[in-house]
């Protein structure tokens, strides 16, 4: 039987966060392999494959995308990816620290499977990273 391997792209700056969903998919035994992004700019060309094979396998993506980064913020990542033909349907699951109804609003408009706010302990967050697996093998069942 041939092994599903995922492809998680999380695009967020703060360190402590990446450090914090790194020990959170440890801790639920989500092995997936982990490629992380500073920003969008950095994010999009890891998916993209310029003359030389993507960073990011282009099979079975999942990206978690942080909203506020440097250079080229959540919004407008999502906007690039989901006007690139070759890119725009891989799955996106925001998880930020903005609670703002506009960003939700803007998000979801960019076709998000979710939005989720950045819980305050690791414990929620432990819990967040199991939601997310959940979802994300609820999806590729037949």
């Amino acid at each position: 039987m041939e092994e599903k391997v995922t492809n998680l792209l999380l695009v967020d700056d703060d360190d402590v966060d990446v450090m914090t969903v790194q020990r959170a998919l440890q801790k639920n035994n989500i092995t997936n392999r982990l490629y992380v992004a500073a920003n969008g700019l950095e994010a999009l060309a890891m998916l993209r494959d310029n003359d030389k094979p993507a960073i990011v396998p282009p099979t079975r993506r999942l990206i978690l995308l942080d909203l506020n980064m440097p250079k080229m913020g959540g919004i407008e990542f999502l906007r690039e990816l989901r006007a690139d033909s070759e890119l725009g349907k891989i799955p996106v699951i925001v998880l930020t620290t903005s609670n703002e109804a506009k960003d939700k609003v803007d998000a979801y408009r960019l076709n998000v499977a979710g939005y989720i706010v950045k819980p305050v302990t690791f414990s929620k967050f432990v819990e967040v990273m199991a939601a997310v697996n959940k979802y994300w093998t609820l999806n590729e069942m037949p």
